[in-house]
């Protein structure tokens, strides 16, 4: 019990219970403890009685009956939480707590606690996609097993384009970050034109071969390639994995990994992003060096891009990647069994 009483997250009621108890324990009388705690001397001997008959829990228990009655009957509730999940109001695509307190004549705060206590938030929505790919499983083993179980002696390379960057350049100076402000930045701003970031991550060390170009055709991408061949060590064989846009698989990309045995490509599933880690890294830049830059121009924003890479490089951290195929294969299998139902 004193446990309970040094307890920050400890309901009051258990502490001033608990203190009952022992302040009994101390010797107290019954009459001198109520006077020190404020309360009826009745009430000291009720939990004395409780804690005799039923030891330390009896003091986290109420009487059955006891408290204040609900305001709103199962059936009411039931009601609310059925019409937030399987209707919408007139002209809304979704239930606000205005509403949906306004439809069921009850008060907003009601119906806050409702969606609380189940979980529903109308508010929020989240996206997704599943590949409809008819190799997915043969592509997702090869991509899985290279992160999992890369070949002895050759380098694996996550590459992709990061393509419209935008060099946007805000039209007023924000505030600086201080004490109870965060920095603000102006929402409106001006565009200097676009760059796209090729970019081939080393799933070993974490390090990145990048490089800032106008366009992303094949030209581009042939030109990116030439780089990692003369960048990486000749005597190792390279795995690229790489999505499907046609640039990839262009008739001029095939003759040219021909001549260059070493290269070999690995193809993720259509609209699986999420299984390329350099898309990984790419968020990264985003967050700490694009998204709230200010750029005067593209070759501006080129320079903050080599920049960041310059920095990567000298202390990279590789991201790990610990999900088998059988554990995707799982998830992906209830996604499809949840759309299955609802449609």
């Amino acid at each position: 019990m004193d446990t309970w009483i040094r307890a920050r997250n400890t309901p009051q009621k258990i502490v001033f219970r608990s203190r009952i108890v022992l302040l009994a324990a101390s010797g107290q009388a019954n009459r001198r403890i109520a006077l020190q705690l404020r309360t009826s001397r009745p009430t000291v001997i009720l939990w004395r009685q409780r804690f005799l008959a039923g030891g330390p829990v009896a003091l986290t228990e109420d009487e059955p009956g006891r408290g204040r009655k609900a305001g709103i009957p199962p059936e009411r509730v039931k009601q609310i939480v059925e019409a937030t999940l399987h209707s919408h109001p007139v002209g809304a695509t979704h239930w606000s707590v205005r509403t949906m307190a306004a439809a069921q004549g009850v008060s907003p705060a009601t119906v806050q606690r409702i969606w609380d206590a189940h979980g529903l938030q109308p508010h929020r929505s989240e996206t997704f996609k599943l590949s409809r790919d008819k190799r997915f499983v043969e592509k997702l083993t090869d991509v899985v097993g290279l992160y999992l179980d890369p070949p002895d002696k050759a380098l694996v390379l996550c590459f992709d384009e990061k393509s419209q960057i935008q060099a946007l350049d805000r039209t007023q100076p924000g505030l600086p970050l201080k004490k109870g402000r965060c920095g603000t930045m102006t929402h409106d701003y001006k565009r200097h034109g676009t760059t796209t970031l090729f970019a081939a991550l080393n799933v070993l060390d974490g390090t990145v071969i990048g490089d800032c170009m106008a366009r992303h055709r094949h030209q581009e991408f042939l030109k990116f390639l030439r780089r990692i061949d003369r960048e990486t060590p000749a005597e190792l064989p390279l795995h690229l994995i790489l999505d499907n846009y046609s640039a990839h698989k262009h008739e001029a990309v095939k003759r040219w990994l021909k001549k260059h045995r070493r290269f070999h490509l690995h193809f993720t599933p259509t609209s699986s992003s999420w299984l390329n880690l350099v898309e990984r890294w790419f968020r990264e830049i985003t967050d700490k060096r694009i998204r709230r830059g200010s750029f005067h121009s593209v070759a501006e924003l080129e320079q903050a891009i080599e920049e960041y890479l310059e920095h990567n490089n000298q202390q990279p951290k590789p991201f790990v990647w610990t999900a088998s195929v059988a554990k995707i294969l799982e998830k992906v299998g209830r996604c499809k069994a949840v759309l299955e139902t609802l449609h």
